[in-house]
């Protein structure tokens, strides 16, 4: 067949198709036959034919009165931003072309022309771009991707909302849109196939250099059956885009189709594959309309022909279309969910949620209730008592015996000393009395036990005795009489023992001081230090009794160790008289020592 050259490149339109060339009309079955039966549609025509489906053909527009689509084809809305009549015959070159592959039934009978894979079927017209030679070309390609992208979303919503059952875009762009995306998502959602081409940069140095093709949308979103193109050979076309976009092949080389002038032309590229591929989705839904757009996908690659080596490559997916084989696999899916070996449409793994168990909790009845009730009232009754118990304890004393800051109670077993009358802590008697000792406590000390005894009279063990008399162990005896052990003798007699007497050197370990032979300030030195007394020299030991208070010495200029003594325990007894044999004279006495 003698054919020329009469087409260009489409790709500044976003189309897919290659070259074009026109074909003799009485020679197109015959070319067309090869396309067919590598397809194995006639086969396919025995079971369905695509009645009762609408393809949406998302192209640059098809003109309906051409002779192998009357009364096929639906004009839908010109979403593509120009106005150009379809009377203009640069209108709708591409898509009309790709309609006559879906959906041609050919002419004078169905012996001549062009028979589309579907040729049953009906096509819903939607443009959404131009071709090359369309006046407002220019136009449009001063359209913003914004715009451009837009369009495509609103005209793949149309489509679904119009019935489509399946959407057939040869067209494709290199950049993505989040509303393509979503639009998509809803046809998806209403159970429509959509097929897209993969594009015809295969062969470009972009392509060479990066080792693969760059990716076409929509042929790369997820739930698009991506196809390329094969020769009459079956092998990939040299054009056609390489990537894993691609899931099928189809024919896609100098492929016979009828153009809006009813002329017939040899269209290459990976758009007729794209459209034929969409006329054996038709045929599916056609026949298993309530197949989802997964499984009619999983049915057209599942049973490609000629598959590659390993299974799949980026070049033909998983092999070329077989219609026969995919429609005999969709029924299998089909039986499937019958039986319930299938995934039901737009249903729920695991049986639903009427599959789905109770969740495992028991049902809470008015007894345990009550039960959980009286639990609470008893954790409520112990830390109410807890709480009473705590209120009523006194304050914790601190480690010096006294009440906590900011509590007023007393230290136990001491009490306050009335607010009407002044505590004994400047050195004096009550009532005004002097001390026995002649002065006040050493050191100006308060004497301990300062508290005051009802009824005004003096505390004991504060320092004085009752009946205003001096205090025993204080160094002076009743009637004022020396006390035994302070250096002096009785009605002056002789000293028994082997120390020198009284008025002669200090005693061993009197603590006088060594600067002056006299007791600081001209005071008497301490009778008694608060230690024991053991008698030296003849006679029966006898142990003196300890004194209730120890004078506190006021240290000299000299000495270091401090002579002051810690006040006894205030349950100490006072000191008494040692014991007298009236037939035994009187032992010696130490000397008061340390």
């Amino acid at each position: 067949m003698a054919a020329r050259l009469a087409g260009v490149a489409l790709a500044t339109a976003g189309l897919c198709a290659v070259t074009v060339a026109p074909a003799q009309a009485d020679a197109v079955r015959d070319q067309e036959q090869w396309v067919l039966d590598m397809m194995h549609a006639p086969q396919a025509w025995s079971v369905s034919q695509g009645q009762h489906v609408t393809v949406a053909v998302i192209d640059s527009g098809v003109l309906p009165s051409v002779s192998d689509l009357a009364g096929s084809v639906i004009s839908g809305p010109n979403l593509s931003g120009v106005n150009t009549p379809p009377s203009n015959p640069s209108w709708g070159v591409h898509g009309t072309w790709m309609a006559s592959l879906i959906a041609g039934h050919g002419h004078d009978g169905g012996s001549d022309g062009i028979m589309g894979i579907a040729p049953q079927s009906r096509v819903l017209s939607i443009r959404v771009v131009t071709d090359q030679g369309d006046p407002n070309f220019r136009k449009y390609e001063r359209e913003s991707n914004d715009q451009v992208q837009n369009a495509l979303a609103a005209a793949i919503t149309d489509a679904a909302k119009s019935g489509a059952s399946v959407i057939s875009m040869s067209l494709g762009y290199g950049a993505s849109s989040r509303a393509v995306r979503l639009a998509l998502q809803y046809a998806l959602d209403h159970g429509v196939v959509v097929v897209a081409s993969s594009g015809n940069s295969g062969d470009t140095a972009d392509a060479r250099r990066a080792g693969q093709a760059p990716y076409s949308f929509p042929a790369d979103y997820p739930g698009v059956l991506g196809v390329g193109a094969v020769t009459q050979g079956g092998t990939a076309a040299s054009f056609s885009s390489d990537n894993l976009s691609v899931e099928v092949a189809a024919p896609g080389v100098q492929v016979p189709a009828q153009g809006r002038d009813g002329q017939y032309w040899l269209v290459s590229g990976t758009s007729p594959a794209c459209a034929l591929t969409a006329g054996v989705a038709a045929l599916i839904k056609s026949r298993y309309p309530h197949l989802s757009p997964a499984l009619v996908d999983q049915a057209i690659t599942s049973t490609a022909q000629n598959p590659p080596p390993g299974g799949y490559d980026d070049r033909v997916g998983f092999g070329t279309v077989d219609a026969a084989a995919a429609l005999t696999a969709a029924g299998r899916l089909t039986h499937n969910l019958t039986v319930g070996r299938g995934v039901q449409v737009a249903g729920h793994f695991g049986g639903g949620p009427a599959a789905a168990p109770l969740v495992p909790v028991p049902p809470r009845g008015q007894g345990r209730l009550v039960l959980y009730g009286l639990l609470l009232l008893i954790c409520l009754a112990i830390a109410g008592i807890t709480a009473a118990r705590l209120t009523r304890m006194p304050p914790a004393e601190t480690a010096g015996g006294g009440p906590r800051r900011g509590s007023r109670e007393p230290p136990r077993g001491v009490a306050w000393w009335p607010s009407s009358e002044p505590q004994p802590v400047s050195g004096s008697r009550p009532a005004g009395d002097p001390w026995e000792d002649g002065g006040q406590p050493g050191g100006n000390d308060p004497r301990a036990g300062n508290g005051s005894r009802p009824g005004g009279q003096p505390r004991p063990g504060n320092g004085s005795r009752p009946e205003r008399q001096p205090q025993l162990g204080n160094g002076s005896r009743p009637e004022r009489q020396p006390r035994p052990g302070n250096g002096s003798r009785p009605q002056d007699e002789p000293w028994l023992g082997r120390g020198p007497q009284a008025g002669d050197d200090p005693w061993p370990y009197s603590h006088t001081w060594s600067q002056s032979p006299t007791w600081p300030g001209n005071k008497p030195p301490p009778a008694q230090q608060g230690r024991p007394q053991t008698p030296v020299g003849p006679g029966p030991a006898q142990r003196a009794q300890p004194a209730t208070w120890a004078q506190r010495a006021e240290p000299g200029p000299t000495d270091t160790p401090p002579y002051g003594f810690s006040p006894p325990p205030r349950d100490v007894p006072l000191a008494e008289d040692p014991p007298t044999d009236p037939g035994l004279p009187e032992p010696p006495w130490l000397p008061p020592g340390p």
